[in-house]
């Protein structure tokens, strides 16, 4: 059994771990809780009614939090010509093609999230083996292979993140600081929210959302009702 610090041992005391709380309720306890020396992130779990070995049940996607994560995130765009300019333009940190393909395969993980335009898929598609594995990998479905490079750079640094359901029909995103206002956390976690339900596959039976946790990076969960969403 994992050893606590004293820290969480004292949140624990102050709720009812078992007690499934309103959203904005369960919100402010885990910002109460998250005592750490640097600005804890305020995660959301949901565990899905959903069988991910089934093609037609992996949840997967992107959404852009109306208040961000409050993380700074790097942006790798691999494009070449004017695309490459219009990246550099938009902001993007890092842009290259073959060089920065080499970069990579010698051990370079320098960025958060990698844009790439279709015509690149060729060159970015030998990185599969290495970029896979640490959800790095660009795909069409999350909006990161695209030749509108400007407006997929501007969404990154704006605050959207990815959400991808793991082996345990599980969804773990953040949505924020514990440094934020309740009102902004809890427009960024009402809108994962919206986006998960609307993906409910039509092959789903029973009910889809199984239970829903929010807790910071240090801090014990807190229990969210499903019903509320």
């Amino acid at each position: 059994m994992p050893k606590h610090g004293k820290n969480y041992l004292d949140s624990i005391k102050t709720y009812e771990k078992q007690t499934v709380y309103e959203p904005q309720q369960a919100l402010e306890l885990a910002k109460t809780m998250a005592k750490a020396k640097f600005d804890e992130t305020i995660e959301v779990a949901v565990k899905l009614g959903v069988d991910p070995r089934h093609a037609d049940q992996q949840i997967r996607g992107a959404v852009v939090l109306p208040h961000g994560t409050g993380k700074t995130r790097s942006v790798l765009v691999f494009a070449k010509g004017e695309k490459a300019k219009e990246a550099e333009a938009a902001g993007a940190d890092f842009v290259g093609a073959e060089d920065m393909l080499e970069k990579i395969q010698g051990g370079w993980f320098g960025f958060d999230v990698a844009i790439a335009t279709p015509d690149m898929m060729g060159t970015v598609g030998k990185l599969g083996r290495i970029l896979g594995p640490k959800g790095l990998m660009p795909n069409p479905k999350t909006g990161t292979v695209t030749f509108d490079v400007e407006k997929a750079v501007n969404e990154v640094k704006a605050g959207k993140i990815e959400y991808r359901i793991d082996k345990t029909s599980i969804i773990h995103v953040p949505i924020g600081k514990a440094s934020f206002e309740v009102e902004k956390l809890q427009e960024n976690f009402q809108t994962i929210m919206d986006v998960l339900v609307k993906a409910k596959p039509a092959s789903s039976k029973g009910q889809y959302l199984r239970s829903i946790t929010v807790s910071s990076t240090m801090g014990p969960g807190v229990k969210v009702s499903p019903q509320k969403m």
